[in-house]
C-alpha cells in the first residue's frame, strides 16, 4: 500500500496541528509494517528518515495560488504516484482524488461550525462549505477523542459509522529540566502557567481576572507566564494585560520552541486551561507528562486527558478561581506529588506508539474494502 500524507502544517503551523502531524509521522514511520509512506509538504525535511518527501512550494500571492495548489495541484500529483490512500491531518479535505484512492480526514475539533463567533470569518465560512462534503468524501475519519467523536455524530450522522477514535500523545522521550530555561524569557519561580494560542476559546482574560484576585488576597510574589503565539481576536486580551494592575509580574514568551516548554511546565505551581472547548487538549497532557498540576475547565473532551483527579473549575467565578489559585501555591512537595501520582498513572493510555499500530490497522481495513 502507498500512503501519502499531507503534511503542510510541518511548514505552515507550530501549534497543536503540526505537534499532532510531525508526531502522526513518526509514530507511523516507527510501526510502519511495510508499506510505503509519502510526505506531500511545501519543503522537504533531509532530517526525516523512512519517508519518502515530494515537495510542492506554497505562497500567497498570486492570490489563489494556494488554492490551486490545494485542489489541482496535489491531486495532479497524487495521481501520478498511484498512491492509494491519502490522509489530511490538518482537517481540509484531501480533494479531487479518483474512487480508487481511499481518502483519510482527521479532525481534530468542530469549533468552527459550533462555536463559529469564536473563529475568523474566512474560517467559519470554509467549514460551513467544505466540512460536510469532506466527511461524506472520506473513506475514515480520525477523531481525536470521544468527545469529537460525538461531536461529529452529531453534526453528520450519515458519516458515523466511517469515524474511530484514535487518542494521540504527548512527544515522547527522555526530557530534561532546566531552570536555566526559565531564565531565557524572564521566567521565576513561583509561577502559574498557561499554554496555548491567544485567542477566545482559551479564556486567556478570566485567568487575568483570577490572578487579580490571587493577587489582590495573597499578596503574593507568584508570577503568571503565558506562553503561545498571537491569535485571531487577541487584541482586547492584550490590552487588558497591558493595563493589568499586576502587570509586572506578567510574562508573555510568546511561542516556545518544543525543547524549551518540558521545563516551563515542570517548574510551575500549575497550568491553567479553562478552555472553553476542547477537541483533545494537548497541553493538559503535556502539563501531567512534565510534572506540573493542570487546572480545567469540566468540559468538551477535557475530562478524557485530564481524568478524575484533575482539579476543575467551574463556572467562570473569578473570585472562586483566584481562591483555588491560592490553595495550589500552598502545596508542598509531598502534597503536589500525591496530587500527580493518579494523574500520571490515568494518562498512561495515551501512547503515539498505540497510535501508530491502531491508525496503520484502520488503513488496512479500509484497503480491503
Amino acid at each position: 500500500m502507498r500512503v501519502a500524507v499531507i503534511a503542510d502544517p510541518l511548514d505552515n503551523q507550530n501549534a497543536g496541528v503540526h505537534v499532532y502531524t510531525r508526531e502522526m509521522i513518526r509514530s507511523m514511520i516507527a510501526s510502519n509494517p511495510g508499506h510505503e509512506l509519502i510526505l506531500i509538504r511545501e519543503k522537504k525535511d533531509p532530517k526525516i528518515k523512512g519517508v519518502r518527501q515530494i515537495g510542492v512550494w506554497n505562497t500567497r500571492l498570486p492570490i489563489g495560488f494556494a488554492s490551486l495548489r490545494l485542489f489541482i495541484l496535489i491531486p495532479l500529483i497524487l495521481r501520478w504516484h498511484r498512491v492509494d490512500a491519502v490522509i489530511e491531518p490538518a482537517h481540509f479535505g484531501p480533494f479531487n482524488l479518483p474512487a480508487s484512492v481511499k481518502r483519510i480526514t482527521v479532525i481534530h475539533d468542530l469549533t468552527p461550525v459550533l462555536f463559529p463567533g469564536l473563529h475568523r470569518w474566512h474560517s467559519q465560512l470554509l467549514q460551513r462549505l467544505f466540512l460536510k462534503g469532506i466527511m461524506r468524501n472520506a473513506d475514515l475519519i480520525v477523531a481525536n477523542s470521544e468527545h469529537t467523536k460525538r461531536d461529529i455524530c452529531n453534526y453528520a450522522p450519515e458519516v458515523c459509522e466511517k469515524v474511530v477514535r484514535i487518542y494521540p500523545s504527548t512527544a515522547e522521550g527522555p526530557v530534561k529540566f532546566s531552570e536555566a530555561v526559565l531564565k531565557q524569557y524572564g521566567i521565576r519561580p513561583p509561577y502559574f502557567l498557561t499554554v496555548g494560542t491567544v485567542e477566545p476559546r482559551k479564556n486567556h482574560a478570566w485567568i487575568l481576572d483570577a490572578f487579580e484576585e490571587f493577587k489582590s488576597r495573597e499578596m503574593s510574589n507568584c508570577q503568571l507566564v503565558i506562553s503561545g503565539g498571537r491569535g485571531w481576536k487577541s487584541n482586547s486580551f492584550f490590552e487588558k494585560m497591558e493595563n493589568h494592575p499586576f502587570r509586572k509580574d506578567i510574562v508573555y514568551t510568546g511561542f516556545v520552541p518544543d525543547e524549551h516548554l518540558p521545563s516551563i511546565y515542570h517548574f510551575s505551581i500549575a497550568m491553567l486551561y479553562p478552555s472553553q472547548y476542547e477537541g483533545f487538549g494537548l497541553p493538559v497532557l503535556e502539563a501531567i507528562r512534565w510534572g506540573t498540576i493542570p487546572v480545567v475547565r469540566k468540559n468538551s473532551s477535557l475530562p478524557e486527558v485530564a481524568g478524575p483527579s484533575a482539579f476543575y473549575i467551574r463556572g467562570e467565578d473569578a473570585i472562586e478561581f483566584g481562591k483555588l489559585l491560592g490553595e495550589l501555591s500552598s502545596l508542598n512537595k509531598e502534597e503536589r506529588l500525591k496530587i500527580l501520582r493518579p494523574l500520571r498513572e490515568f494518562t498512561e493510555k495515551f501512547s503515539w506508539d498505540n497510535f501508530g499500530m491502531e491508525l496503520w490497522n484502520q488503513l488496512e481495513s479500509i484497503s480491503a474494502k
